[in-house]
């Protein structure tokens, strides 16, 4: 007699065998604990629990885009809040680690890396020259308390 936890052994070896992606990240769906998931209601207050929580982070991370405090941080964590219970959420933050990973990568190479320390010395030099005009024309005067 063949049971549901025979079948979901085989499903898991067979997911397995397909190849490194199975391996490398978890599988999609709710990650609430079992006794949760058996009682309908019980899962369904639980999703609406999680959809308030990681709602409530990433408001609060979209008014701290506009002032101080880790704005994208903070609604990274609340979608990493939603990715417990909502498949939704779970392949939002693959493909958001995906992209982060291959930016990362092009950062690392180095031909980018030498454009980048090119274009950063250039930005210091035309800093320090217009530093220097600002100095030899107005001194060390405050632009607020400039006269003229």
């Amino acid at each position: 007699m063949n049971t549901g936890s025979d079948e979901a052994a085989g499903s898991d070896s067979a997911a397995a065998a397909t190849g490194d992606e199975a391996k490398t990240e978890p599988a999609l769906g709710s990650r609430a604990p079992q006794f949760i998931k058996a009682r309908r209601a019980l899962h369904l207050s639980w999703q609406v629990g999680v959809f308030v929580v990681g709602l409530a982070v990433v408001v609060g991370g979209v008014i701290m885009l506009p002032l101080p405090g880790p704005g994208w941080l903070v609604i990274f964590g609340g979608m990493a809040i939603w990715a417990t219970e909502f498949v939704w959420a779970q392949l939002v933050l693959r493909w958001t680690k995906r992209k982060v990973t291959e930016a990362t990568q092009r950062a690392l190479d180095p031909a980018v890396r030498r454009r980048n320390i090119i274009l950063t010395s250039i930005g210091v030099v035309i800093i320090a020259v217009l530093v220097g005009i600002y100095v030899w024309k107005f001194g060390f005067e405050m632009p607020w308390k400039i006269k003229e």
